[in-house]
């Protein structure tokens, strides 16, 4: 006798237990929909241990209503980034149970908010890029990527921000995870200027730009071919094994790389520049000369060979490469811009020298010569700014790098009509 008061206590337990968690979840979708998500999450919590042994309709909207708690405090920009991923892992967890179950009550709500959230990120990760926060927005990037691992881009940014923020640590396991993907982001983007907001909108393919444009929402149509990021890829994930003494792994992943992509140009420049890195010069030569040879007329690869030539202070080939993307494409602005930054240096041994000197007629004499030798670098670089300027005319670097120049040659007029452009 004795055992069957033992089950009918328990059963009376569970029983309890489950008009409880009913209630407590009950009272959770009232003060939500009363707009108290903090009262709503704080009725889950006291519900959180009965939560597992419940139906899964229960857990269900358990989960479905944690989500849309952690939604709205993250809408109320209430600890934004975490709430985000709080409410995905609610949802992701609620579409695990239906799917198990077999029925589907929450799951397409779950579905759009899911993809609500992640655009949310991403545009909040935006927004700390722009405020100097890389670090927070490169995880939030990271979480969008892991809300849609088919949308393999956001790994790449994630990867990159932290990068940018100096995270080296963070960055190196998603470029192992873009590695082993075999990540290239090649493709082809379609945009075209929204006719009310002056932006110039992306569209997911050529077809459905044209549309809008046909209706007139849109104009200005363009399509451009993305580049392969493979390379980029490489060459910061061996920069990062290089910085913790692993040289010969990130030149053995560069050499993998290039025999699984013999068709990727860019991952030859990431491995020439990785032994311009290490210092071995002869290599990196050799490498320039292949890459060239794959591809004479690719105005990028040729780009950055200029930059590889300049950080390696070989000032005539740099000029080359650059005076050789002009050729390619006279509307090429950083080609103009390195070519007068390049043109630029060799003020700095003229103002050395000129410092150095004393006021005898000898030390004078040179003088004038040196002021005739920096007047000349000044007029060789104003054709290469007013270029950049004119293809560029928002970048401020450029327009001050011009101004100055016009103002040490006494050029008045030019300063003065620039300045008013600025």
């Amino acid at each position: 006798m004795k055992s069957k008061y033992v089950i009918l206590a328990s059963a009376l337990l569970i029983s309890v237990a489950t008009f409880a968690q009913k209630d407590q979840i009950k009272s959770a979708e009232k003060a939500l929909k009363g707009g108290d998500a903090q009262g709503a999450l704080a009725q889950l919590k006291d519900a959180e241990n009965l939560i597992v042994n419940a139906k899964d309709t229960e857990q269900g909207q358990y989960y479905f209503i944690q989500g849309n708690a952690y939604l709205d405090l993250a809408n109320k920009k209430v600890e934004e980034g975490k709430n985000l991923s709080l409410a995905a892992e609610s949802y992701k967890k609620l579409i695990e149970i239906e799917k198990t179950s077999g029925k589907q009550k929450f799951s397409t709500q779950a579905a759009a908010s899911i993809t609500q959230i992640k655009g949310l990120l991403i545009n909040s990760a935006i927004a700390d890029t722009q405020s100097n926060k890389a670090a927070e927005g490169a995880k939030k990037l990271y979480d969008a990527y892991s809300l849609d691992k088919k949308d393999t881009i956001n790994l790449y940014y994630a990867a990159s921000t932290y990068v940018n923020a100096q995270d080296y640590d963070a960055a190196l396991p998603m470029y192992e995870e873009l590695k082993k993907l075999n990540y290239s982001g090649k493709g082809t983007s379609y945009t075209a200027v929204n006719k009310a907001s002056g932006n110039e909108d992306g569209f997911n393919n050529e077809k459905d730009r044209d549309l809008a444009v046909k209706l007139g929402t849109h104009e200005k149509p363009k399509k451009e071919v993305i580049p392969s990021k493979r390379g980029e890829v490489y060459k910061n994930y061996a920069l990062i094994l290089v910085q913790k003494g692993r040289t010969e792994d990130a030149k053995k992943a560069l050499a993998d790389a290039r025999k699984a992509n013999p068709e990727d140009s860019s991952l030859i420049l990431s491995e020439a520049n990785l032994y311009l890195e290490t210092k071995d010069y002869d290599t990196y030569k050799k490498l320039v000369g292949e890459a060239l040879q794959k591809d004479p007329n690719n105005k990028e690869l040729i780009f950055n060979l200029g930059v590889l030539s300049a950080n390696a202070k070989n000032a005539a080939d740099a000029e080359k490469y650059y005076l050789k993307v002009i050729e390619i494409d006279p509307n090429y602005a950083n080609a103009y811009l390195n070519l007068a930054a390049l043109k630029l240096e060799a003020e700095k041994p003229i103002i050395d020298e000129m410092n150095k000197l004393g006021t005898s007629d000898k030390d004078m004499k040179r003088y004038d010569v040196l002021k005739k030798q920096r007047e000349n670098v000044f007029k060789s670089v104003i054709p290469y700014l007013k270029k950049a300027n004119e293809l560029d005319p928002k970048n401020e670097d450029v327009s001050k790098t011009l101004l100055g120049v016009y103002k040490a040659l006494e050029m008045t007029a030019e300063a003065k009509a620039l300045k008013a452009t600025m």
